[in-house]
C-alpha cells in the first residue's frame, strides 16, 4: 500500500449558520471546493470529496464517495475517506477551510516519514484545544471508527483518545500560520464577506 498519495475534502455537513450548503460557497467566481481540489492536486495524486451530494462532482478529476453511516458527522466522513482510500496516511481537510497551508503539509509529512506506520494520526493542539482538520488519519483508524460508532460515540476526541496519535503543539503550527489562518472555518455570512475581502485567500499560505 502507498504511504501518502491522498487528500480528502470533507464535503458534508448541514451548514445551519451558514444558511446554504458550504460546498457550494464561491469567492467571486471561484468556488472554495474547486479552489482546494486545484490546490491539491499537486500535492496529492489522489482527491477524495466526502459529499452528501456527489452529482455536484461530476466531471471533476475527483474520486466522490458517500458517508456510510449517516448522521455522524466528520467522523462519517473521515471514515467514508479512509474506505475510499488506497493510501496509508489521508490528508483530510474540510470544504469550509479556505487556507491551505502547503508548507504545513509537507511538514507533517515528514513527520509521518519519520516513523512510517508508527501512528494513527497527526493532529495540531493547543493547551486545551484539538484541531482534528487540516490533519492526518490513517487506515489504521476503520475498525476503530467503526466500533466506536456502534457504542454511539462519534466524537472525533473519541476516537483519537483511543489511538495512538502523534500531536504537534502550537508553537510548531505557529511558526507556519501565526493568525491561525489555515485552521479557520467559514461558518457564517460575516465570515465569508471578511474572505470576499481578502485579496490574499487564494495565495496558500
Amino acid at each position: 500500500m502507498i504511504l501518502i498519495n491522498t487528500a480528502v475534502i470533507l464535503a458534508g455537513g448541514k451548514s445551519t449558520r451558514m444558511g446554504f450548503d458550504k460546498q457550494l460557497i464561491k469567492v467571486g467566481d471561484i468556488g472554495i471546493t474547486d479552489h482546494l481540489i486545484a490546490t491539491l492536486k499537486p500535492m496529492f495524486e489522489n482527491i477524495i470529496v466526502a459529499t452528501n451530494k456527489p452529482e455536484l462532482y461530476k466531471g471533476k478529476d475527483v474520486v466522490v464517495t458517500e458517508d456510510i453511516y449517516k448522521g455522524c458527522g466528520p467522523v462519517g466522513g473521515i471514515h467514508a475517506g479512509l474506505l475510499k482510500s488506497r493510501s496509508m496516511y489521508n490528508y483530510f481537510i474540510a470544504c469550509d477551510m479556505p487556507y491551505v497551508n502547503k508548507y504545513y503539509i509537507e511538514y507533517m509529512i515528514k513527520r509521518i516519514k519519520e516513523n512510517p506506520y508508527g501512528h494513527d494520526a497527526i493532529i495540531t493542539r493547543t493547551a486545551d484545544w484539538i484541531e482534528p482538520l487540516n490533519a492526518f488519519y490513517s487506515r489504521n483508524l476503520i475498525p476503530y471508527i467503526e466500533d466506536n460508532i456502534m457504542k454511539n460515540k462519534v466524537k472525533i476526541k473519541e476516537l483519537l483518545d483511543r489511538s495512538d496519535v502523534l500531536y504537534i503543539d502550537e508553537h510548531i503550527a505557529r511558526d507556519f500560520s501565526p493568525d491561525w489562518g489555515m485552521f479557520m472555518n467559514l461558518n457564517t455570512q460575516k465570515d465569508l464577506k471578511g474572505l470576499e475581502s481578502c485579496e490574499n485567500w487564494r495565495k496558500n499560505i
